[in-house]
């Protein structure tokens, strides 16, 4: 059985592209985060992945986010820290934690 995962994508104030997950982001669905991710600036912009409701990120969520690494910001709740860290993927990109 998949491992529920919502998606959506929408624009900041700034028209910057924002692609929100919202459950656990696995092997079983990491295709679907992945083709978010490409689909979110096809034309190679920046864009941000809020991860603040995302509850598990497992290595096949990484690798997606690594593939789009020079051009995120990412938004993660301190729990996602110690697996950002680990992976490296905070030391190539912008992490910050979600606005009170």
């Amino acid at each position: 059985m998949a491992t529920p995962l919502e998606l959506s994508t929408r624009r900041s104030p700034d028209g910057t592209p924002v692609v929100a997950a919202v459950g656990e982001i696995d092997m079983s669905n990491a295709d679907r985060f992945r083709d978010a991710l490409g689909l979110a600036a096809p034309e190679g912009g920046p864009f941000v992945v809020d991860l603040t409701a995302v509850g598990y990120l497992d290595s096949a969520g990484i690798n997606a986010l690594f593939a789009h690494s020079s051009r995120i910001q990412l938004i993660a709740s301190p729990l996602l820290a110690p697996v950002l860290t680990i992976s490296g993927l905070s030391d190539i990109t912008s992490v910050h934690e979600p606005p009170d």
